[in-house]
């Protein structure tokens, strides 16, 4: 089959999950035979979508990528108060207004459209990538009706999710590729209706071994309990709020557990002697860190599936996950590897709970472990995934015909 993915930006040194997921499916359909190209902007960061990349094409691990240049980066302070307003301001917002804003969130890529009009002809099915970057909400119009497509939209409960512009893009593709039950759910209430879909999930490397010997010894944690966080370190992933949770623990709870941050970061963390910034992790160095730790900490409130979630269940360690986000909750819950917190009260309660129980903690792990080599292995994933591509090619044939 010869697939088409539009996404946002990607790379090798692209870190981000809707990417790295795209990344990783695009390869791994490599490896199944197919043909795929990407097609992508030239950006390296999400923040101003500067152009970093060469325009043109290359051969990434096999996959034909398609690098157009951005027309204009995202200015902070012209995009922050288009943002709010839409989102905050008088309704119904000017349809205008959110075309602008929808080029505002950018990527706009220079030639999108041509390009996507002269090469459609050799795919047999598109897939764009996240719902709200203008890869998608331009170039999924352009093609839909001229050749099967599918959205991908990493979806979940957040203000641009309502914007009104969602609701024909969401209406458009012949079928939908859902990371979660809860991911589908949520784009069920929002647009009310029940499109061809079905629930992959992402696949998981459930051989990576960690050597938390090595990671200690590396970061000069010696034998001390930590609390992992990796990731962006971003007030929108509730690693800030995580870090202040962490220093009023301390405070009540004197003793050597520690909180290890590793990551981009984006804003200033407390100075607390028991807080350790490690920054940017390789992959195996991330997989040491997870297998040391007393417990992976996933704070996010937007989420529509945890990658790092699934990567400390390999590592049989368990974790603690805001509750306030149906698909971590959704996936503690039926993993048995994970506690749900709802503020400070609860997490340090979860804390304290695998603190004072190895035993627990492991058991947790041991649990989460088993619900990832049942769910998530690539070949679980991936004919779950090739089966939706024939649903979308059927759903567009059946559409043509009905028009013909």
């Amino acid at each position: 089959m010869k697939i088409l993915y539009s996404v946002q930006r990607y790379g090798d040194d692209i870190v981000g999950g809707s990417e790295s997921a795209c990344r990783n499916f695009a390869e791994r359909l490599v490896d199944r035979g197919h043909e795929v190209e990407v097609i992508t902007s030239c950006a390296r960061s999400y923040v101003d979508w500067n152009n970093a990349y060469e325009p043109g094409t290359e051969l990434i691990n096999g996959v034909t990528v398609h690098r157009l240049p951005v027309r204009d980066s995202r200015r902070p302070e012209i995009f922050g108060p288009l943002d709010n307003w839409v989102h905050t301001g008088p309704h119904p917002v000017p349809r205008y207004l959110q075309q602008h804003w929808a080029k505002a969130m950018g990527p706009e890529l220079v030639g999108q459209r041509s390009w996507l009009l002269e090469n459609y002809r050799r795919f047999d099915v598109s897939i764009f990538m996240t719902y709200l970057y203008a890869t998608s909400t331009f170039g999924l119009p352009t093609v839909a009706g001229l050749l099967p497509t599918v959205l991908q939209p990493t979806a979940h409960d957040e203000p641009p999710f309502r914007i009104e512009i969602m609701d024909p893009l969401f209406r458009l593709a012949d079928a939908m590729l859902f990371f979660t039950p809860e991911e589908q759910a949520v784009v069920q209430q929002r647009f009310h209706m029940d499109p061809p879909s079905a629930v992959v999930g992402i696949g998981i490397d459930v051989n990576a071994q960690g050597d938390p010997t090595r990671f200690r010894h590396d970061q000069h944690i010696g034998e001390s309990d930590y609390l992992l966080y990796t990731g962006r370190i971003d007030p929108m992933k509730g690693a800030l709020e995580l870090a202040d949770f962490f220093v009023a623990f301390k405070d009540r709870n004197p003793g050597n557990l520690k909180l290890v941050m590793c990551g981009e970061q984006l804003v200033e963390l407390p100075d607390h002697p028991d807080i350790i910034f490690t920054g940017f992790l390789s992959e195996q160095s991330k997989h040491d860190a997870l297998a040391g730790a007393l417990a992976l900490a996933q704070p996010s409130y937007f989420e529509s599936f945890s990658i790092v979630l699934c990567e400390s269940w390999v590592q049989k360690r368990p974790a603690l996950v805001q509750s306030r986000c149906e698909v971590l909750t959704g996936q503690a819950l039926r993993s048995g590897g994970a506690i749900p917190f709802h503020g400070f009260a609860e997490f340090e309660a979860a804390l304290l709970r695998l603190a004072r129980s190895r035993d627990r903690a492991t058991e947790m792990g041991t649990a989460g472990f088993q619900y990832v080599v049942e769910n998530y292995q690539w070949n679980t994933v991936l004919d779950r995934f090739e089966d939706l591509l024939n649903v979308a090619i059927d759903t567009y044939d059946q559409r043509v015909a009905t028009t013909a």
